[in-house]
């Protein structure tokens, strides 16, 4: 697909990635889009409006109180005529004051005005990425549907390695060529059903004590509500937790390994695609106590039996949906999460390195490896409804109707 006729102002921010602003400029319009540029003045210390003009092949908007500009309303016109807002780089600044909702500069005026979608390519340093407030602005953005694409890792320009990059002008084009094909709008799971599964599950070990885990469920919440905002019929099968039902989504409340392997059972029969995102207790007691367990003796001993692995049974069942398996592991994460896509005959499976700051079970961020026969992709820490959103799209992308086509 190309961009023909496709409207899209090119917002750009102070940062040293202004610098591929004129690339990406060129990219879009060598796949047929119309670029209007956008700029703000800490943008026009790193590239000039001169530059990006020759690359646009249209004057730069730089003003919010150009008389000249406003005697048409050109910041209205300008929110009016985009089919989408691009800014690439996405300062921590722009993205703080487009959250907070400000209307300072022409670029902010415009993201107030537009009806529009708004994508944001952040930019910044990596410790500037990773802290709360930015992570915070950026979960907000993302709940009142704008589209985070990015950071990139890499080496920065103040010498740090690790998250914060801009992706490269080719990768933005292509999430451009995304967004707008039909597979990708709202809508594209329609007629799907999905099994979520998410939280921890509880194994009684008498009527007060249980055996658990730290999982809170975030994670498997998010992935429910990505999925939905797409046309899907979800349905999310949850441990104990304290997390409000995303919009339009079916929920199971469960206790143990047991119930919620019932339900997915039944569930995932007449679905097409299947995520275990739960963290199922593995062993339950093997008799559980009718009355409280006191402490009579300095050590206690219990017999515990393995519970059953939910994913792998839904892998197995006649015409099973498209399994997605989740590895939360500590060491030799690629190694034990490829061990498991291939003995659970999964279809893909996302693995993340629990013991790493920010990331797993209570954050509100996190990041994944997704394996699947013949290939690997990896999604940067980012708050876990971004994170969530990338996934659903990964998932519908290795989607067929046959789990067997899916994995050649």
């Amino acid at each position: 697909m190309q961009l023909t006729d496709k409207n899209i102002i090119v917002g750009v921010s102070g940062g040293i990635a202004a610098y591929k602003s004129a690339d990406l400029i060129r990219r879009l319009k060598e796949r047929g889009a119309n670029v209007r540029v956008v700029m703000s003045e800490g943008g026009k210390a790193f590239i000039t409006p001169l530059t990006l003009q020759a690359v646009s092949g249209n004057p730069v908007s730089d003003s919010l109180l150009d008389p000249e500009a406003e005697a048409g309303m050109g910041h209205i016109e300008l929110a009016k005529w985009a089919d989408l807002i691009l800014i690439a780089p996405a300062s921590a600044d722009i993205i703080a004051r487009i959250n907070a909702g400000m209307a300072n500069d022409l670029l902010t005026t415009i993201c107030l005005a537009t009806a529009a979608k708004i994508a944001i390519a952040p930019a910044m340093n990596q410790q500037m990425w990773h802290t709360q407030v930015t992570q915070q602005n950026i979960e907000s953005l993302l709940s009142r549907d704008f589209l985070v694409w990015g950071p990139g890792q890499g080496e920065q320009a103040c010498g740090d390695v690790g998250f914060g990059r801009m992706l490269e002008p080719l990768e933005l084009c292509q999430h451009c060529l995304d967004y707008f094909d039909a597979s990708d709008k709202v809508g594209s799971l329609s007629g799907q059903t999905w099994v979520i599964t998410a939280g921890p599950t509880r194994e009684p070990l008498d009527p007060v004590r249980f055996i658990s885990n730290h999982s809170s469920g975030k994670m498997g919440f998010a992935i429910a509500q990505a999925a939905k905002r797409l046309g899907a019929t979800v349905y999310l099968v949850c441990g104990p937790v304290k997390l409000p039902t995303p919009i339009g989504v079916e929920r199971i409340d469960v206790e143990t390994a047991i119930e919620m392997q019932e339900h997915s059972l039944r569930l995932a029969k007449t679905a097409e695609v299947f995520v275990a995102c739960a963290a199922v207790a593995d062993y339950r007691v093997a008799e559980i106590a009718s009355q409280k367990i006191k402490k009579s003796s300095e050590q206690l001993q219990l017999v515990l039996q393995k519970n059953p692995d939910i994913v792998a049974s839904v892998a197995a069942l006649n015409n099973a949906p498209f399994t997605v398996g989740f590895a939360a592991e500590t060491e030799n994460v690629e190694e034990y999460a490829l061990g498991k896509l291939h003995k659970k005959n999964l279809q893909m499976i996302c693995a993340n390195n629990v013991s790493a700051p920010g990331h797993g079970f209570n954050s509100d961020t996190n990041a994944l490896t997704l394996f699947w026969p013949g290939g690997s992709v990896s999604l940067p820490l980012t708050s876990k409804l971004n994170l969530a959103r990338q996934l659903v799209e990964q998932i519908s992308k290795k989607f067929k109707k046959s789990p067997q086509e899916a994995s050649l």
